[in-house]
């Protein structure tokens, strides 16, 4: 059997201390804070670190200590996330239905589609950057393995995991096997693969795979 404790259950129970906020003001926070990078590590320090260093055993040990090491950290973080928050209030009222309504066909419609179908974007961002003509692969090509072709080289693309699966690899019939990995802003592309046979025109906007 597992149990699972939320974070504010935990939180009283290690600290004693209890914090209430009211309805949507610590997602408001949060997000100000994102934007902001208002507790990045160069502002209240590596915390994770900072924790295991100190001697203190207790809360209020550790705020003592942390305090001492970092005496303005908190005001520094305080006065990042305000700022953000000060762009919030600037920006919301001009949000309205429209807006909105833009975004979440942007979410739901484009951003879904090419979340799973982005082959295609990956093989028109090469082919710019070489200067060949691509095309997507026919039903036959598919079965071997191949998503596409750049000129006439056949590409496959896949996840970094495949890496970790050689018998599959070996399965594919593609000239070429692109890798791709997803993060949460996008997908990171290894093209090195390409790079040992075509002449690429590298510069940083266009590797902004």
């Amino acid at each position: 059997m597992k149990i699972k404790i939320k974070m504010n259950e935990l939180a009283k129970m290690a600290t004693n201390k209890t914090e209430q906020f009211p309805k949507y003001v610590s997602p408001i926070i949060n997000d100000a804070n994102k934007f902001s990078q208002g507790t990045r590590p160069n502002v209240v320090g590596k915390l994770s670190e900072m924790i295991q260093q100190c001697p203190y055993k207790t809360y209020e040990g550790w705020e003592k200590w942390y305090l001492s090491k970092k005496p303005d950290a908190i005001d520094k973080a305080t006065k990042k996330i305000m700022i953000m928050l000060e762009n919030f209030g600037e920006v919301l009222p001009k949000i309205d239905e429209k807006i909105v309504r833009k975004w979440v066909e942007d979410l739901v419609l484009v951003k879904t589609f090419a979340g799973l179908h982005f082959q295609e974007a990956i093989l028109k961002k090469l082919s710019s950057m070489i200067g060949e003509d691509y095309r997507l692969a026919g039903p036959k090509e598919e079965s071997e393995g191949i998503d596409g072709f750049i000129g006439e080289t056949s590409i496959s693309i896949k996840p970094e995991t495949y890496k970790t699966k050689p018998s599959l690899v070996e399965k594919i019939k593609a000239d070429k096997i692109i890798f791709y990995e997803k993060k949460k802003e996008g997908i990171v592309v290894d093209i090195t693969s390409l790079l040992k046979e075509k002449q690429l025109k590298l510069t940083d906007e266009k590797t902004n795979l």
